[in-house]
């Protein structure tokens, strides 16, 4: 049992596919930072100077009833919120994985044009199936006209 999964294991599918979920992670983290830390200061700069990730609603008032100005404060006092401006970041992460994807994946696409086949230049003899120029009018083989 232990040498079909070592076979299963070290077959080559299975390794692409664990390379490819590991950095499929390493790419999540470097996406999340950068729509984190680059991409939603600015844009809720241009918006009035707002933080998405503190947009919440409160659903359930917690121990001490709020208003709380934080999504940490409205858990920590026990509240039911929903955190909708962390899932605008998340829509926008995900838009932009989805990009890079569509380029990465067009990109490959564009390399692997199938080659121009090569013109035609000889046909089988129908008689001795050997072959010959396609301009022949008699087989150099075995003599017959074609």
């Amino acid at each position: 049992m232990l040498q079909e999964f070592k076979k299963f294991v070290l077959r080559g599918n299975v390794l692409d596919l664990a390379v490819a979920v590991i950095l499929g992670a390493a790419f999540g983290a470097i996406v999340k930072s950068f729509v984190d830390d680059i991409i939603m200061p600015p844009v809720g700069l241009l918006l009035g100077g707002i933080d998405f990730s503190s947009l919440f609603l409160t659903l359930k008032q917690g121990a001490p009833a709020g208003p709380y100005t934080t999504v940490a404060l409205a858990k920590e006092a026990g509240a039911v919120t929903m955190n909708y401006g962390v899932f605008i970041n998340n829509i926008i992460t995900f838009v932009i994985v989805a990009f890079v994807l569509f380029l990465i994946i067009r990109a490959a696409n564009k390399l692997q044009k199938p080659a121009v086949a090569a013109p035609v230049t000889t046909k089988d003899c129908p008689h001795c199936f050997t072959a010959i120029p396609i301009k022949a009018k008699r087989c150099p083989n075995c003599t017959s006209d074609l």
